[in-house]
């Protein structure tokens, strides 16, 4: 059931209360346009955001500040934020999945995996909870591993390596932000919810449309089997919860505006923001 609500009342009304944001990542850095909002929610925006080569132990730490989060949020009468992924690790349309938040899921990496296992841990646990299930989200701070920070410096380059039949959802960090907002500050609460455009956008479409903005000419495009995943993500339930979203530009043509914002941000000679610094991990 969908709880809504405002925040829990505090013994001094007049303290200026804020939002307390776990992490100094990608997201954690634009959540802080929320700063001083939602002083009921606790966002744990910390974790591993890498899905090659991550260790055993660096999802066991992952999982102990998920439970760390918990056990203080119980104690504190708080809400707890917890962004997990809409990517194709959790949504591959190649295995049957239609990326709706309440169909069964069969994550197809490590990555997706253990998003969903802490998912689990936190919708059993009793806690007051808000899960977000985060695409492909770019723009400021975001580190240079990252898909969009990656394709623009190939595009750069003139070098671009895809895989073939890959696409992705993908949404602007400061419309993923607006969202957050409005879904807390409608009390929504006991859900997990899609964040996303709701567009899947081939790979090709992304490196086309970067080459373009930029003038650049792809000279060499080599196009390799292995990751064809392809990404589906719903929305039903996000215009649903929060009819605002039909105002944010979502559909066929929102990755070319999305993506211009981005590229107005950034450096010409690299895929980092002027004036800002490419965080690790989210």
């Amino acid at each position: 059931m969908t709880r809504r609500g405002g925040p829990p009342s505090t013994a001094n009304p007049e303290r200026r209360l804020r939002v307390e944001i776990i992490g100094r990542g990608f997201i954690a850095q634009n959540l802080r346009a929320l700063a001083d909002k939602h002083p009921h929610v606790v966002t744990l925006a910390s974790g591993v955001s890498q899905v090659d080569g991550v260790s055993s132990a660096e999802y066991q730490r992952e999982a102990e500040l998920v439970y760390e989060t918990i056990a203080r949020c119980q104690r504190q009468d708080k809400t707890l934020l917890f962004f997990s992924t809409a990517s194709a690790g959790m949504y591959d349309a190649m295995r049957g999945c239609r990326g709706r938040e309440d169909d069964p899921v069969y994550p197809g990496n490590s990555h997706g995996r253990n998003k969903l296992l802490l998912e689990t841990v936190i919708r059993s646990s009793g806690v007051r909870f808000l899960i977000l299930r985060l695409s492909h989200a770019f723009g400021v701070h975001q580190a240079s591993h990252q898909l969009i920070p990656s394709l623009y410096r190939a595009v750069l380059s003139g070098k671009v390596r895809i895989h073939r039949g890959a696409s992705r959802d993908i949404i602007h960090v400061s419309d993923a932000v607006t969202i957050v907002d409005q879904l807390l500050a409608a009390g929504i609460t006991q859900q997990v919810v899609n964040v996303a455009s709701g567009v899947t956008v081939p790979s090709e479409a992304i490196i086309d449309h970067l080459a373009f903005r930029l003038g650049r000419t792809i000279e060499q495009r080599t196009v390799v089997d292995g990751d064809a995943s392809v990404c589906l993500v719903s929305l039903e339930k996000l215009r649903k919860l929060v009819p605002a979203v039909s105002g944010l530009g979502f559909g066929d043509d929102y990755y070319k505006t999305a993506l211009d914002r981005y590229i107005a941000g950034c450096d010409p000679v690299g895929a980092s923001w002027t004036g800002a610094t490419n965080a690790g991990r989210s």
